[in-house]
C-alpha cells in the first residue's frame, strides 16, 4: 500500500485565497478599525487612522526583515528594550589615540550578571598574571 509524504511543512496553508491566516487576520483587523472610525469619528480622524492601520495591517501582514515577519522583528526589539543589558568596557587602544578606551553594550540573559561580573574578575587576574610574567621575563 503507497502513502502520500507530505511536502513543504515548513510553510503556512494558504486559507483565503492568496492570503495566510495570520495575514488575513492583521488585514481584517486593520480593517476593522479602520470601519470603526468611518462610522464614529470625523473625516480627517478617519483619514488619519485609516492610513495608519492600513500601514500597519499591510507591514504586519507582508513585510518580513532578513529571515523574520515583521510580527517578530517587533517582539525582538521591544524585548531587547525592556530585557536587561550589561555594560562591559575593554581596555584598549584606537588609532591615533594613545590610551582610550574602547566600550560596547552586551544583552544579557537574566541571571547572566553575575557570570559576566565573574568573568571580567577571571580575566583580569590571567591579565595581572601574565603582566607579572612578563615582567619577570624581562629582568
Amino acid at each position: 500500500m503507497r502513502f502520500q509524504v507530505p511536502q513543504f511543512i515548513e510553510r503556512e496553508s494558504r486559507v483565503i485565497g492568496p492570503l495566510t491566516f495570520k495575514q488575513f487576520g492583521y488585514l481584517g483587523v486593520a480593517g476593522a478599525v479602520a470601519f470603526f472610525f468611518y462610522f464614529t469619528a470625523p473625516l480627517m480622524v478617519f483619514l488619519v487612522v485609516g492610513l495608519v492601520m492600513a500601514a500597519l495591517g499591510l507591514s504586519f501582514a507582508f513585510v518580513k526583515i532578513g529571515p523574520r515577519t515583521f510580527p517578530e522583528f517587533l517582539a525582538s526589539v521591544v524585548q531587547f528594550g525592556l530585557g536587561t543589558k550589561t555594560y562591559m568596557w575593554r581596555k584598549g587602544k584606537q588609532k591615533g589615540k594613545p590610551g582610550s578606551q574602547q566600550s560596547q553594550y552586551v544583552q544579557s540573559p537574566e541571571g547572566e550578571a553575575p557570570r559576566a561580573k565573574a568573568m571580567m574578575i577571571k580575566e583580569s587576574k590571567i591579565h595581572d598574571l601574565a603582566l607579572k610574567i612578563e615582567t619577570k621575563k624581562r629582568v
